[in-house]
């Protein structure tokens, strides 16, 4: 039975039974006034004609297809869309079953992140979960580890099968090649281990020569047995070393040799076999860009005409390597991770050539992030890691390119081009890695995709990690549908593996920000902390890129912090605070996500079998066994595995019938408020968009037509189960009737508001109440309610000092 809830402000809403589909016809019965009683108002503002949830992506509740104009994505009715969800999943980064770093032709990714048989089940968890946008994570070792075109179809013919499931539950997503550090065998994921060996390192001696760090990937157990359990994990003084490896010979020399081979390496010739069959010898960076866009050919012409997915990204966290290196003599502290042996550029050659080196050693401090504390020698035994039969044959490449020479009277290395890495080894004249390499080869990139996909596939880019976007990324260098998709993380508990009242604003440190502005207390200053650098990051991007969408790709919490105490006690406090401080500065900036990450091969003690590391908000080992599970948007059973829903399932605005322009959601109480406006037609003047563009002030003009006058809001079933909702307007608190009407269906976790004035410049503004209130979460606390009573407490003291001495004077 329905029944309505009237507002004081002349706006109502109507909860229906679960079992209620709305239609397109006037709901049958008497119509309660002020309620929603048709999606359908006139003939020219049409609601889909098909009922849809407000997070259902997938071209039934689209209209058709997700598509951009501006910084916004759009259905096919023009309404703005907000994306968020998931990456899926950290355990596509290592295969099933290996024997890490043996047999690396051998591998197979089938079944990751999921068995086939478990899609269903995950894809209807994240449904309930509102995250219904995926970043789709594949390696390049994934599709193609056996060697040089030599694909694995049964891997490819998995992927088909499992993206293609995702619009039966409204999902859709991009697929992201990931890397980290260039490989597995380098200590991070992606390549395959043969394009390692193509640049001429012996793949046995990287570890023992100090190229490489390969400890938080090792699935051996110290007798030497085989133990899945135990990938990844690392010693608590490990952790966060494995991004250190971008600094090491190995990845930073594939990385030069992918991006630059030919200005840097021309030396280095690969021999590789033609389609015909013939041998010919090319470049090492032509053969691995080739190679590389060959793979991306084979994998978009077998997913890319999936209705579920959206586009592609070219890479993951592209690394410049020794592009650009500013001294050969060290890296540079403020943008390079210093933990650990950090060996200089020249003490990564010579420890790879096969000469002992010592090295500076960092460690953990306060309030630098670290310091150098002392040194260690390295690569003891004199092992080289360059193969005699390799392309260098057993030179290093970069001894080979006259960029340093071994002194044998004093027994160490010397730097005979300090600026080779700089400028152009030929011409002289600096070199760029954005204009000169990057943007080039994202050219290629999407246009070889294209060659197999619509020309409609969005295609997702991102700087380098922790830098802004770049200016120089102009429209010259966009291909078309560019979604700019960086990641985000509190660098400073991500550093320190903990998080409190206090937190710092580690990207404004990094660029100049005066100290004590960096310092944050209480929830109030994390949520603050962390819009701000959300903000700048976006800003950034619209600036350089224009009106582009800007979507935070990562952007995560370590379940782990905080020494793990929340494995003991099972009180998730900090975490759920950190995830609601981060969330709500990316719905600040109504800027959609994909968390990092859901993993359902997480476990407590060994994370997400990577690395050492543990943000998987999921584990399927402590979810409900399938026989126990329903798969409808309002079952319970769905939750169980789960960390932190009070902080990551939460109400959004996924369709808005206009340009939103405020959107707040408040944890502790459920209480949320959107504001947004019709948009102008063509030659009004956009006041909004003067003094450049910000997140807070999007453009208002030239926005599509909008076909549909029905906003629709996400609003989980998890927090409105034995609630009444209500919605009200303080615009219409004066209005003889009001201007909108609302529905509210639980079995599709959608809040329906149908506006019925759509007069372009018409503002609303709605608020909703959750009755009874959610539980208090955690107290909403900064410096001066923290702080306040010793303030005046102090203040009273020095007080009664003062005047004491002053009438002992007197």
């Amino acid at each position: 039975m329905a029944s309505s809830v009237p507002s004081d402000l002349d706006a109502s809403f109507v909860l229906v039974n679960d079992d209620y589909v709305p239609s397109s016809s006037a709901s049958a019965g008497t119509p309660t006034p002020g309620a929603m009683q048709s999606r359908h108002l006139n003939s020219t503002l049409l609601s889909p004609a098909t009922p849809s949830y407000a997070h259902d992506w997938s071209p039934s509740g689209t209209g058709g297809k997700l598509s951009q104009h501006g910084r916004h994505f759009i259905d096919a009715h023009g309404r703005v869309c907000h994306l968020r969800g998931v990456n899926l999943s950290g355990n596509c980064k290592t295969p099933i079953h290996d024997t890490f770093p043996d047999n690396p032709a051998a591998v197979t990714f089938v079944n990751r992140p999921f068995p086939i048989e478990d899609a269903p089940q995950h894809f209807a968890r994240l449904r309930r979960w509102g995250l219904t946008f995926v970043r789709f994570l594949v390696t390049w070792e994934a599709v193609e580890h056996a060697g040089p075109g030599e694909y694995d179809y049964d891997y490819l013919n998995y992927l088909k099968q499992v993206l293609a499931l995702l619009p039966q539950y409204g999902l859709s997503c991009f697929v992201a090649l990931h890397q980290d550090v260039w490989s597995r065998y380098s200590g991070g994921s992606g390549a395959p281990a043969w394009t390692i060996e193509s640049a001429g390192f012996d793949l046995d001696a990287l570890e023992e020569s100090g190229s490489a760090w390969l400890n938080g990937l090792r699935v051996k157990t110290a007798e030497g047995k085989y133990d899945e359990e135990d990938r990844g994990t690392v010693k608590p003084e490990e952790r966060g070393l494995w991004s250190t490896g971008y600094q090491k010979l190995a990845a930073a020399t594939l990385a030069t040799c992918f991006w630059a081979g030919d200005t840097f390496a021309p030396k280095a010739k690969v021999k590789r076999r033609t389609k015909t069959g013939n041998e010919e010898e090319v470049s090492i960076q032509q053969f691995l860009q080739d190679d590389f866009l060959d793979m991306w050919e084979v994998l978009a012409d077998t997913v890319g005409h999936l209705p579920g997915v959206l586009g592609f990204e070219i890479m993951n966290e592209p690394h410049r390597g020794y592009v650009e290196l500013q001294s050969m003599y060290g890296w540079d502290y403020n943008t390079d991770l210093h933990l650990g042996a950090i060996p200089s550029p020249l003490h990564s050659f010579t420890l790879g050539a096969g000469y002992s080196t010592s090295v500076p050693h960092y460690t953990r401090s306060f309030p630098m992030p670290t310091r150098h504390t002392s040194s260690v020698t390295l690569n003891t035994a004199g092992r080289k890691v360059w193969r005699e039969d390799g392309v260098t044959e057993g030179k290093c490449i970069w001894e080979m390119h006259g960029v340093w020479g071994w002194d044998e009277q004093k027994k160490e290395g010397i730097v005979l081009r300090e600026n080779y890495f700089k400028r152009h080894p030929l011409t002289g004249k600096p070199v760029d890695w954005y204009n000169d390499f990057y943007f080039p080869f994202l050219s290629r990139w999407a246009d070889r995709v294209r060659t197999v996909v619509d020309n409609d596939k969005m295609v997702f880019v991102e700087a380098i990690p922790n830098e802004f976007c770049p200016s120089s990324w102009t429209p010259d260098h966009q291909p078309g549908n560019l979604v700019y998709a960086p990641h985000w993380y509190d660098l400073n508990a991500l550093f320190n593996k903990a998080f409190g009242d206090f937190s710092v604003n580690v990207q404004g440190l990094s660029r100049g920000m005066f100290l004590l502005k960096a310092f944050y207390w209480g929830h109030i200053g994390a949520r603050n902390n962390f819009s701000l650098q959300i903000k700048n990051l976006a800003e950034a991007a619209y600036r350089s890129l224009g009106e582009k969408p800007v979507l935070i790709g990562e952007c995560g919490i370590p379940m782990d912090m905080n020494q793990g105490e929340a494995f003991e006690s099972e009180d998730w406090t900090w975490q759920n605070r950190m995830m609601d401080a981060m969330i709500t500065a990316l719905e600040r900036s109504f800027i959609g996500f994909t968390l990092w990450n859901y993993n359902p091969s997480n476990s407590d003690l060994h994370g997400d079998t990577w690395n050492g590391e543990n943000f998987s908000f999921f584990a399927q080992r402590r979810a409900l066994p399938p026989s126990l599970l329903t798969l409808d948007q309002t079952s319970p059973t769905l939750d169980n595995g789960a960390r932190l829903l009070r902080a990551v399932v939460r109400p959004y605005a996924a369709k808005v019938a206009g340009i939103p322009l405020k959107w707040k959601y408040e944890l502790n109480t459920g209480d949320c408020e959107l504001e947004w406006m019709v948009p102008y037609s063509n030659g009004h003047e956009d006041s909004q968009a003067k003094g450049g563009p910000t997140v807070d002030q999007p453009p208002l003009v030239g926005h599509p037509t909008l076909t549909s006058n029905t906003t629709e809001i996400f609003f989980p079933h998890i927090l409105s189960q034995d609630r009444t909702l209500s919605v009200s307007s303080p615009l219409d608190s004066s209005s003889a009737s009001p201007t909108f009407t609302s529905e509210y269906v639980p079995s599709l976790q959608t809040l329906y508001i149908q506006q019925l004035d759509m007069t372009p410049g018409k503002k609303y503004h709605i608020k909703i109440r959750l009755d009874p209130s959610l539980k208090q979460a955690f107290e909403l606390n900064d410096f001066w309610t923290d702080f306040i009573g010793h303030i005046y407490l102090g203040g009273g003291f020095i007080f009664a000092i003062a005047a004491w001495f002053f009438v002992g004077f007197l």
